[in-house]
């Protein structure tokens, strides 16, 4: 087994068992160390890697038109970089922690994502009306996601594929 496959069973045993760094609420500096998706992160905290799923949106699935550019963005905005997660402590049902990450410039990669198109404000599980704002605004100029006719969220596309 390489070395880099061994880190990365251990992080995921880490994750199932719910043994993340991160045990509450606060702010949390990292390092960000992978991009999963668009939405989902692996940033190291005090050197424990931690999943972080991005809080208020949700960006198209890796097979989704702008799935690949939203994961491209993320990766180019933020991959390598030390940022800060805010996190109300909670987890997904998968572990993963949610939060907001925030680059050392104060900008709000959760914020960008939407700003440029690349993710819906995911009101199911948001009430940050800030996000509904931004939204609005990528939809009006037609960017990213918005430029398309027929678009589709991610949850709906996630619920019409097989499991």
């Amino acid at each position: 087994m390489s070395l880099a496959r061994a880190v990365r069973t251990i992080g995921l045993i880490l994750c199932l068992s719910g043994c993340g760094k991160v045990d509450g609420p606060g702010l949390f500096d990292g390092k960000v160390t992978g991009i999963k998706d668009g939405d989902t992160f692996e940033v190291l905290i005090d050197g424990s890697a931690e999943v972080v799923r991005l809080a208020h949106i949700d960006c198209p699935e890796r097979s989704q038109p702008f799935g690949k550019a939203a994961k491209q963005f993320a990766s180019d905005l933020c991959f390598g970089k030390e940022v800060t997660v805010a996190t109300d402590g909670k987890r997904d049902r998968y572990k993963r922690l949610i939060g907001v990450i925030h680059l050392t410039d104060g900008v709000v990669v959760n914020k960008e994502l939407v700003r440029e198109g690349l993710a819906w404000h995911f009101i199911k599980y948001s009430k940050d009306k800030s996000y509904d704002v931004l939204e609005g605004i990528a939809r009006v100029e037609r960017k990213g996601l918005w430029a398309d006719s027929i678009r589709v969220p991610p949850w709906e596309w996630r619920k019409s594929k097989p499991k």
